[in-house]
């Protein structure tokens, strides 16, 4: 009797045999990405990441600011002159933040 592996068996199998877990091929697919603030402004403005990945902000300004979602999702809390906070993006959707200590700093994050 003759058996067949389809696509996605090959794979399993080949990860079995290597010693890899499929959950550490999954971790291996996340990324991480930066936004820095600066001159009062987010950079990147609009940042697209996948569901897992890792985004990090980091304040490049002489004075706290905050990453606070407007609709509540995450809040850094104050971000102090040379730190930094990171989310691992799980919720998927568009998601627009402003520093609340100045309210005109505006960026958007979307998560697909």
């Amino acid at each position: 009797m003759r058996t067949t592996m389809r696509g996605g068996a090959w794979l399993l199998l080949a990860l079995a045999l290597s010693g890899v877990s499929a959950g550490a091929l999954a971790d291996r697919a996340s990324a991480r990405h930066e936004v820095v603030i600066d001159a009062m402004r987010y950079a990147p403005e609009t940042l697209e990441v996948k569901a897992g990945d890792t985004v990090v902000w980091t304040n490049k300004d002489p004075f706290p600011h905050t990453v606070t979602a407007r609709n509540h999702a995450f809040d850094s809390g104050e971000i102090a002159a040379d730190g930094s906070w990171k989310l691992k993006a799980t919720r998927k959707g568009t998601f627009t933040y402003v520093c609340t200590l100045h309210p005109t700093m505006k960026a958007t994050l979307i998560v697909k």
